[in-house]
Order: structure tokens, then sequence, then C-alpha cells
């Protein structure tokens, strides 16, 4: 059902590939800012080497860590913004269908996937800070801490929105009207997802291997989305993971460099167990949570099947 809506709006090809091109501007607009700064910045700097820092993170840390960030998630609520417009004006299509099957929003399922995954999350950081204590340095100061939690709260669930809504809405929608099944759409989206991080500098840091997380959480998030016929779940998972992640733990080599309460200054480093794990063990556990919550039944028809406008 969440798929088959798109039936009833505008959904000509050539009407996603119009939106994609505009949502692709504006979040192109909403970076303006952050360069910006960063050009500013290096104008105006003294007794740095600007031109032997080539690496872009090495750029952003010469501004603040908080606005750093709000720059840098700036983009993405433009983008969230153009896809709206894109949903609304140009595929007649509501919030409501962009997000869901049901008959209204079901908020209880996005928090239920939010405080969920935030604890999960907040366990392996405990787990980690235990098992390697001297791995990380207390980098808790209330003023800072305090800015990035406004900042935090606020912006990170637009960016996490803003890439749910276009990959496992707008994109897992489109895809599944234009391809007639809805296993095309979960390949294409998820992958997508997945190679869309690998300008991320842990990719850098960590190797290719990474990607493999990535692509496997692009995987879970569209199959939540598939099986559960809405974004909801998706949209709280995402959102919790990058939030309490970025308000526990940061370091100089991840994408988010913020005021949290740890900071990790081991060198960056991950075996395959530690990428495996997460993927193809806690993931799986956790769909069978939710499965069992939300009688998830007919998993083949709802992951491989058609989609026909009946």
């Amino acid at each position: 059902m969440y798929i088959k809506q798109v039936f009833k709006v505008e959904n000509h090809w050539w009407l996603y590939l119009i939106g994609v091109i505009i949502i692709g501007i504006a979040t192109v607009v909403g970076s303006i800012p952050h360069f910006i700064a960063i050009s500013l910045v290096v104008a105006f700097s003294e007794g740095k080497d600007i031109g032997s820092m080539q690496d872009p993170f090495e750029l952003m840390s010469l501004i603040d860590s908080n606005l750093n960030l709000f720059l840098m998630l700036l983009s993405f609520a433009i983008g969230l913004l153009a896809l709206f417009f894109v949903t609304k004006f140009i595929h007649k299509q509501s919030f409501k269908s962009l997000t869901t099957s049901r008959k209204k929003i079901d908020w209880n399922r996005f928090w239920f996937s939010f405080i969920l995954w935030g604890f999960v999350t907040i366990i392996f950081v405990s787990i980690e800070y235990l098992s390697s204590p001297n791995n990380f340095v207390f980098n808790f100061e209330l003023v800072p801490f305090l800015i990035l939690f406004f900042i935090a709260v606020i912006m990170i669930p637009l960016q996490t929105s803003f890439e749910e809504y276009l990959f496992r809405g707008y994109l897992m929608q489109g895809l599944g009207v234009l391809a007639k099944n809805r296993w095309l759409p979960l390949f294409l989206t998820s992958i997508a997802f997945g190679l869309l991080h690998i300008a991320n500098p842990e990719i850098e840091k960590l190797g290719n291997i990474l990607l493999i997380h990535y692509i496997g959480t692009g995987f879970l998030l569209g199959i939540m989305t598939l099986m559960d016929e809405g974004l909801e779940l998706a949209l709280g998972f995402h959102a919790a993971n990058n939030l309490v992640a970025s308000l526990l733990m940061t370091a100089d080599w991840t994408a988010f460099q913020t005021n949290s309460i740890l900071k990790d200054v081991s060198d960056p480093s991950m075996g395959n167990f530690e990428i495996i794990f997460p993927v193809f063990i806690v993931y799986p556990i956790l769909l069978f949570v939710l499965s069992k919550k939300y009688n998830w039944t007919n998993w083949r028809d709802k992951l491989f099947g058609a989609v026909n406008n009946d």
C-alpha cells in the first residue's frame, strides 16, 4: 500500500527526474553559507598554512564546532523543504501519503523506534567506553554542550528526515511505481544511500569496508519501510542514531565533530567483526523485535512482490 499510493498522484518518470534536480540544486544552495563561512575564516586566518590544508574536513575544523554543525546541516534542511515543495506542487502528493499508508501518521511508531534505538546506542557507547577507557577523554563543557544540544535537537532530525523522505519515501515510491515491484527500489535506494556516505572522513580512515555498514543500514531502513508500510519507524531509528551519537561521542576523523560528552582519541581502526556484528546480528534482531510488536507477515510479498495499480 505504501508504494501503491503513488499511482493516485502525478507519477511520470520525468517528473521524478525534475524533482531530483530541484532537490539537488536546493541542497547545493543550502551549502553556500557553509562555504562562505569557511572562505571567510580562511581569508582572515593568520599563522596557518591554508595552502597545505587539502582536506575539506580539516578546513571545517577552523570554524567553531557548533557553528560548523549548524551550517553543515543547513543544506539538509533546505533540501527537505525542496522535497516537500516537489511532492506537493509537482506530484500533487500529500505529506501524509509520502510518510505512511495509514489513515494518519503514527507518531507512536516514531517514538518507539527512536527510544529503542537510542537506548541501544547508549549501551553500545557505554560498552565501548568501559572496555577501553584510555581511548577516550572527557570532553564535556556545559555551555558549548548546551548550544550543541539545542542545535542537534532541531537540526539533526531535519537532516535524518531529509535522507529518509528522499530515499525511503520519494525515491522508494517513485522507483516502485516505475519498476512495478518492491525489490528493485529496495536494492537501489539502499545501495545509493550507502554510497552517499563514501565521501565521509570515516571511509578514508577506516576503509571502504565501512560501506557495508552504511549499505546495510540502508537495507534495514528500507525493509522497515516496506514491511511497516510507512516511514515512521525509519524516521525514528535514523534520528536516534545520529542525535544520540553526536551528543555522546565525537572524534577528529568523523563527519560530525561536536562538543559531545566524550571524545575518541584513539587511532581510528575497526575490525571486520565490529562492522559485521551490527549489520548481520543486531539489525536482524531489531527487525525481529519490530516484526513481533507490529505483527509483520508475508515478508516475501512485501519485500519482493509486484506493485500494481488495482
